[in-house]
């Protein structure tokens, strides 16, 4: 079992902040692409995954002569995000956190997307960075409290099947028991009020994303992310 498993993907040059947060044993794993970023962030990923469409020249003798190079067909059902998150199930993380960014919108929902998938609801811990912007990932039935910026913004959205019994506490706007629906606007844009931003989130069934601001976040995450709710 490894404690956390790190996977790099996207298009989008790596925060250095967000990079130098992250646990310095984590385990990394490169999506195509996400070895050249990795690399130019100064991770060392112990294994590139993925069609090898995108990833340089350079990156992929990198990875040959330094990680191991699961190679798929180019004709695939799946991403290359959801490969390397196969493989990191199997090694049993207590966390699983991917880090990346990029322009394009259907990339994007298609890699948060990704961590709602049911083979990762054993996992304790999911996160993200992607482009500045953190989110946690809760699987239902489940329960966490999250150490928060106090007075930052959170939204709380689920990107495929309604998600029951969602509470909140510590916030201006709390839930209790409400049966969230795929993007709805409730649980958007809420702020925590908890003065030690202890934020705690449970449901009963489904995957909710939580768009948040960690008490420990960069600083320029922490300054950007208070905002009124437009109700």
């Amino acid at each position: 079992m490894n404690a956390q498993i790190v996977i790099v993907t996207g298009s989008e040059p790596l925060d250095d902040e967000v990079i130098a947060a992250l646990d310095p044993d984590a385990v990394v794993l490169a999506a195509d692409g996400g070895m050249d970023l990795a690399l130019a962030a100064g991770l060392r990923p112990s294994a590139l995954i993925g069609d090898c469409d995108s990833v340089s020249d350079e990156g992929v003798a990198w990875a040959k002569e330094n990680a191991t190079v699961a190679r798929h067909p180019t004709d695939k059902d799946r991403t290359d995000t959801e490969l390397a998150l196969a493989v990191a199930v199997d090694m049993r993380p207590e966390r699983l956190t991917m880090v990346g960014g990029g322009d394009r919108l259907d990339h994007t929902l298609a890699a948060l997307g990704a961590l709602a998938a049911r083979h990762l609801t054993g996992i304790p811990e999911i996160d993200a960075w992607w482009s500045g912007q953190h989110v946690d990932v809760l699987h239902g039935p489940g329960r966490r409290t999250l150490r928060l910026a106090p007075g930052s913004t959170l939204s709380l959205i689920t990107l495929g099947r309604p998600c029951d019994k969602v509470s909140i506490t510590g916030v201006r706007w709390p839930l209790e028991a409400h049966r969230l629906q795929p993007g709805a606007g409730i649980a958007v844009s809420n702020e925590v009020t908890d003065p030690d931003g202890d934020v705690a989130v449970s449901l009963s069934s489904g995957v909710v994303h939580v768009f948040d601001v960690p008490s420990d976040a960069p600083r320029d995450q922490r300054s950007g992310g208070r905002r009124r709710r437009s109700r």
